[in-house]
């Protein structure tokens, strides 16, 4: 059964939904930046991909589709899902639950000091000249600075603008994967056309 691209989109919101509110009502724990991160890494990209695939191949079955056909039939599902999904999260962390909010925040830091750790571990490990170490010493501890209270104070990275470059990221998944299966389903199409020629 076909559907159209845009009621595909609809469908494709409502599923980042309810994955967003699964792991923000079952995960916002202590690990809540961890699960948010490996979803929209792992889990909503297969969806989305899979729903274009979906959208272009149901289609095509039934018809003769050009590359801009394909592409169109990929990308708008994703589009409205994404950007509507985006506007959603966006407004239900910044005037919703501002908690979740604070604690995405706070456990993104510390993630970012926790890697600045390992990495300091593993690298003096490594080092064996004196004064190399006092160098890597050296470098840690100006890094270190970037995580005392007063810096962090004012850490946003759910900001409007952060948004902003966080979905310019993913559209660019979009135009990837759209231009993939708009070139793989217009060559499909292609060639029985060259075979009735001949």
């Amino acid at each position: 059964m076909t559907k159209s691209p845009s009621t595909l989109g609809i469908i494709l919101f409502i599923a980042t939904m309810i994955i967003f509110f699964v792991v923000y009502s079952f995960f916002s724990g202590i690990n809540y930046f961890d699960i948010s991160l490996k979803a929209n890494a792992f889990v909503l990209p297969v969806i989305y991909a899979a729903t274009a695939f979906w959208s272009v191949k149901s289609y095509w079955n039934n018809h003769k589709m050009g590359f801009r056909e394909a592409f169109k039939r990929a990308f708008v599902p994703m589009f409205i899902g994404g950007i509507l999904s985006i506007f959603s999260i966006y407004a239900f962390l910044n005037f919703a639950d501002t908690d979740a909010k604070k604690l995405l925040n706070y456990q993104y830091v510390q993630r970012q000091k926790s890697e600045l750790d390992t990495e300091y571990t593993s690298a003096r490990k490594i080092l064996k000249h004196q004064k190399d170490i006092d160098e890597l010493d050296q470098k840690y501890k100006e890094r270190l600075q970037s995580f005392t209270p007063e810096a962090v104070k004012g850490k946003d990275m759910l900001t409007a603008s952060h948004f902003s470059g966080y979905f310019a990221a993913i559209l660019i998944f979009y135009v990837v994967l759209s231009v993939f299966f708009g070139a793989f389903f217009r060559t499909k199409t292609i060639q029985p056309e060259e075979t009735n020629q001949a």
